[in-house]
């Protein structure tokens, strides 16, 4: 926190620091037992009416009334990452829509909306880098009109807690009655110990998805809108362990994209009977392994927040979280329809 010369704790932000990253402390209520301060870390959102919106790095927002700061400085942004590959969030976002690509999209000045016939949220949602190109409401209206023909819900995808992601969007939807229903991290590592973490003899590889792979993923009933967006990408490739038994749905499978130095981790299904027997690691490492021979040297994929054993699992592997992303869905209301998970 910051101290002046006589010791005491100051205040040293204003409304004019509305978009950069900030520290402050606040006074809890004295009637609450507990600490009598809080710090809280992240983007300023907004100072409007005495009360500030901080945005955490998790996406989370926290008000803060004003009358209640004891101290606050505008601090740098988080450092560069020392563990694994450089990459910035706006190289992310594009190789992440670029392997798992909407059926059809169109563009609304540099955001990019997206539709598969409802299938996933990634594919169903707006992807917001840069400028609309109309002011905020004119967009979102236009937003929801264009899902609304298409008998879908309103959808915008968000990131938060990376250089240049979308706290303050974040906290403009959310000023607008949008709700965030979804929240979840993209990880990024090196390929190279992936390769190496088991060996994938018995791991059958194919540029298709067969019904032995869609017998084992985790959604049902797969449509051909599903199979276009699961066939999409620079470089596709499908993962099998083939199951115990002739005719037995397989023990494991997986899926991953490859884009130029990237290559991305999907679809990572097991059996579960047969978990804990490391199907889940020979399934990354023969892809990892394809991956590496077509030039790929980084790798990326999602978890959600609450999967602790996915997320064991990829530490071990050495990836770690690069930034949290969200999706917004518009205010109840017309346009709401149905929708497939995330």
């Amino acid at each position: 926190m910051e101290i002046s010369a006589t010791g005491r704790l100051k205040v040293r932000i204003t409304a004019a620091d509305v978009g950069k990253r900030v520290s402050v402390r606040r006074m809890n209520d004295p009637a609450v037992p507990g600490e009598k301060f809080t710090d809280t870390v992240g983007v300023l959102a907004s100072w409007d009416n005495g009360v500030l919106l901080i945005t955490r790095k998790s996406g989370e927002t926290v008000h803060i009334a004003e009358s209640s700061l004891v101290a606050g400085k505008v601090v740098p942004s988080t450092p560069a990452r020392r563990r694994g590959p450089a990459a910035s969030y706006q190289e992310l976002a594009h190789v992440s829509t670029r392997a798992w690509r909407p059926v059809e999209s169109e563009r609304l000045g540099e955001w990019e909306l997206r539709a598969a016939s409802g299938f996933t949220r990634r594919a169903n949602s707006v992807l917001p880098i840069g400028d609309p190109g109309i002011p905020l409401d004119g967009a979102l209206e236009a937003v929801r009109r264009w899902y609304g023909e298409r008998g879908l819900p309103a959808y915008i995808q968000t990131a938060t807690g990376a250089e240049g992601t979308q706290e303050l969007l974040c906290a403009e939807l959310e000023r607008r009655g949008w709700e965030r229903e979804v929240t979840a991290e993209l990880w990024i590592g090196a390929l190279a110990p992936v390769a190496d973490r088991a060996e994938a003899e018995e791991v059958l590889l194919a540029r298709d998805a067969d019904e032995a792979w869609l017998a084992r993923y985790q959604r049902k009933g797969v449509s051909e809108v599903a199979l276009k967006v699961l066939g999409s990408g620079p470089s596709v490739w499908f993962a099998t362990v083939p199951g115990s038994t002739d005719g037995a749905a397989p023990a494991a499978i997986g899926r991953c994209v490859v884009d130029g130095r990237w290559a991305s981790f999907s679809a990572v299904e097991v059996d579960p009977e047969q978990r804990r027997r490391g199907l889940a690691t020979t399934v990354m490492a023969a892809l990892a392994r394809r991956a590496l021979d077509e030039g790929a040297s980084a790798a990326w994929l999602q978890v959600e927040s609450d999967n602790t054993g996915a997320r064991a699992l990829y530490a071990g592997m050495g990836f770690a979280a690069h930034h949290a992303y969200h999706h917004y869905r518009e205010p109840a209301g017309p346009g709401s329809g149905r929708y497939g998970s995330s």
